[in-house]
């Protein structure tokens, strides 16, 4: 299962093989013997190219969480007293990097101020093991099947315009009232003119149209803070608007499919004590209540 594994993070025989300390041939035969076992082929492979079967995408979900296990077997064995120390390499998005990360930095390394942290904040998905990063704080559905995910949060989705607007336009009080209203668009959310909703009685696409698309939620919310129109906004950037009263949810019960906010990292080898501690801060921080969704 680990030279498995290895395979298919290295995407190659030879490099995995190389990671392992083994010859290509020892690697290959590994894999048949598994496949064997198994009873399913895991990997497709050509002379020039291999990848992963369906097959070989779920058995190794598993693989990387049973290894996971192992290492943090080993690890609360042979390194009790590790000391939490070291450069952490960390990757988040922008918003949420900016509102919520960052501001945690100080408390973080005046906890461990052996640690020193390179944070890059961004949108793209970066590659961890080829970019050399500890950790990723995501936000998603559900984490890519290779990495090991520790979630942190539930990203919510509020429709909310200023008390101000729905003075001048009215309330909505069901769904069919959006299409009357001015619903700015989060292009990346929502690239098709609808609002995707669950609601009392299942799920609903409701159609909506206004004057204003942007790809990025801080700047939305922006425009719905200036009082322009009503938007699908996530809570942790808008949070601290609702408390204050500078925004006002509406149809709480009319919500889009949840989304997850994840700490991720590489499985099959030994998570640091810095990265462990981490987590563990922003855990203890956001979980299981974060406060950007306190009333």
């Amino acid at each position: 299962m680990v030279v498995f594994a290895k395979v298919v993070e290295a995407k190659s025989f030879s490099e995995a093989a190389r990671r392992l300390g083994q010859s290509k041939s020892m690697v290959s035969k590994a894999i048949t013997q598994l496949e064997k076992s198994v009873g399913a082929r895991l990997l497709n492979r050509t002379t020039r190219a291999m990848s992963v079967t369906e097959a070989g995408a779920v058995f190794y979900e598993h693989c990387a969480r049973i290894i996971e296990e192992l290492e943090q077997a080993k690890l609360a064995v042979g390194q009790l007293h590790t000391e939490t120390r070291g450069l952490l390499r960390i990757s988040a998005s922008v918003a949420f990097g900016t509102l919520h990360i960052a501001p945690a930095l100080p408390e973080f390394l005046a906890r461990y101020p052996d640690v020193r942290i390179d944070m890059a904040i961004g949108d793209r998905i970066v590659d961890l093991a080829d970019e050399n990063f500890d950790v990723a704080v995501r936000i998603s559905k559900e984490p890519a099947p290779n990495l090991v995910a520790r979630k942190l949060a539930v990203v919510k989705r509020r429709i909310c315009a200023t008390p101000e607007y729905f003075e001048r336009h009215g309330v909505p009080l069901k769904p069919e009232d959006l299409t009357r209203h001015n619903c700015l668009t989060y292009t990346h959310f929502n690239p098709q003119d609808a609002w995707r909703l669950r609601g009392p009685g299942g799920d609903i696409s409701v159609p909506i149209s206004g004057n204003l698309r942007l790809n990025d939620d801080e700047a939305l919310s922006a425009a719905v803070l200036g009082g322009l129109g009503v938007a699908l906004l996530p809570t942790f950037i808008i949070g601290g608007d609702l408390q204050a009263r500078r925004l006002q949810a509406v149809l709480s019960d009319y919500v889009p499919s949840e989304r997850h906010i994840h700490a991720v990292y590489l499985p099959n080898r030994h998570v640091p004590a810095k990265v462990r501690a981490f987590i563990d801060f922003l855990r203890e921080r956001f979980s299981p209540h974060p406060y950007w969704d306190v009333d």
